[in-house]
């Protein structure tokens, strides 16, 4: 048996569940993710009770016409009597007493990634980073179609793992995932395993910054093959026992490597001394989208994609909404809505691949990250800027000694604002910095709301 078969064999192995008669599964919390792991729980016929601290959790009527009968405890943060193991959502904390409560147990506390992993039939690749997992996973989903693969892409992103395992089987799964999901995920043997950057994020998640990178980096640990960014060398020593390792950046690549050349006053997408793709035929905008790029051929070669039909996705893919998303040129002013910039790091990127001057729409709930890093992209390049939501204050005493900020009330106010500010050729960005929850359902809906706010402009 090859050393990868044996590594893949024993990671099943010990991702078997435990199995004790007469117990039944805790679901904590509901939400996208407790109701797709009801539709698996009840297609197995595990028996499962569901519980959540709040009385009117979203996903109860759901439940309540997926299985009337299944067992729920709503408002309450006891453990239940008879619990084989826990299945927690994502948005529910290590230190939640109640998770906290089950490991002292000794009980098995899960994700629903882990699930997904023990049951799955096909390959699947896990893609993760602080910034550019959706845009990778849904171009490497394309690209896998465009080769003529069956693929089908979720997780993080869009469908969540479980619902895909009641799908016919596809020759590949495509899957996003967080720091969260994989946290608790005992056994994650990915054919391919994507980690694009990381940059401090979720520190109201995670207990502190070494916890999350370790997080991340862990989507290595049974991996048949790997792809990293050659700007972090932890990830090169974390992939030290996998056979095939590509690396991608913005810099010339070694031969069997992704990367940037420039021949002839022109850019280009490159694999060793080869150029593949001129960055202007990239239907994405932005350096970071460049390096997005190179990521997902890295792995379509992994799992042995048609060059060419990758090429053309590149060619043709816009990229996600929300995420350096063009709204309309407004007497002369250009505005880029990058909602899904809910970081600092998402939102230097953001900033950096906006030529010329702009005027920054930034705030919301900062997660307990520091602003300081702001300064220096926007350095001469800032024309204001206008800042909301919870975090403000904090973004402005950042930024103070750049250029002039100023508040508003809400995205109306902000964009009526940056209006105001900008000037010819300039682009008002919409980049937060932030998440969104203090003022808006999720980033789309704050997405949206300044896409709206936008089209009330007059020309």
């Amino acid at each position: 048996m090859s050393a990868v078969k044996k590594k893949k064999a024993k990671a099943k192995a010990a991702a078997k569940p435990r199995s004790r008669a007469g117990e039944k599964d805790l679901v904590l919390g509901l939400g996208a993710t407790g109701l797709s792991v009801a539709r698996y729980l009840k297609r197995t016929g595990r028996k499962a009770v569901f519980l959540d601290s709040r009385e009117e959790p979203p996903g109860l009527q759901e439940l309540d016409d997926l299985w009337p009968e299944a067992e729920r405890e709503l408002g309450s943060s006891d453990l239940p009597g008879n619990v084989a193991r826990v299945i927690v959502s994502p948005g529910i904390t290590d230190t939640d007493a109640l998770v906290q409560a089950a490991r002292d147990a000794g009980l098995e506390v899960i994700s629903d990634i882990e699930l997904f992993a023990r049951e799955a039939k096909a390959p699947f690749v896990g893609i993760t980073g602080s910034n550019g997992k959706s845009t990778v996973t849904t171009l490497l989903y394309h690209m896998c179609r465009a080769a003529g693969h069956n693929a089908l892409a979720g997780g993080n992103l869009g469908e969540p793992a479980l619902d895909l395992l009641a799908e016919q089987d596809p020759e590949f799964y495509v899957l996003e995932l967080s720091s969260f999901q994989l946290q608790r995920t005992a056994a994650l043997p990915a054919k391919v395993a994507v980690l694009l950057n990381i940059s401090p994020d979720h520190l109201d998640w995670h207990a502190n910054e070494d916890e999350y990178r370790e997080a991340k980096y862990r989507i290595f640990r049974e991996a048949e093959s790997a792809v990293i960014n050659r700007e972090d060398p932890e990830a090169a020593a974390r992939t030290s026992h996998i056979d095939r390792v590509i690396s991608f950046g913005l810099d010339a690549p070694e031969d069997g490597h992704y990367g940037i050349r420039r021949e002839d006053d022109q850019v280009f997408l490159a694999r060793g001394d080869s150029v593949l793709l001129a960055v202007s035929e990239l239907a994405l905008f932005g350096l970071h989208n460049q390096a997005n790029a190179l990521a997902a051929l890295a792995a379509g070669e992994l799992l042995g994609l048609d060059l060419q039909s990758m090429l053309q996705v590149l060619c043709e893919f816009p990229g996600l909404p929300h995420r350096m998303q063009f709204v309309r040129r407004v007497s002369a002013v250009n505005y880029v809505n990058d909602s899904k910039a809910t970081n600092v790091a998402a939102a230097i990127a953001s900033i950096r691949s906006v030529d010329g001057m702009l005027v920054l729409i930034a705030g919301g709930e900062g997660k307990g990250g520091e602003f300081r890093a702001l300064a220096e992209p926007l350095e001469n390049k800032l024309r204001a800027a206008v800042l909301i939501g919870r975090d403000a204050e904090a973004i402005e005493a950042a930024l103070d000694t750049i250029m002039p900020t100023y508040f508003a009330r809400d995205m109306d106010d902000a964009v009526r604002q940056a209006a105001a500010f900008a000037e010819a050729d300039d682009t008002v960005l919409l980049a937060p910095a932030c998440a969104s929850f203090d003022q808006f359902d999720n980033y789309a809906a704050r997405g949206a709301a300044f896409c709206k706010a936008v089209e009330a402009l007059r020309s």
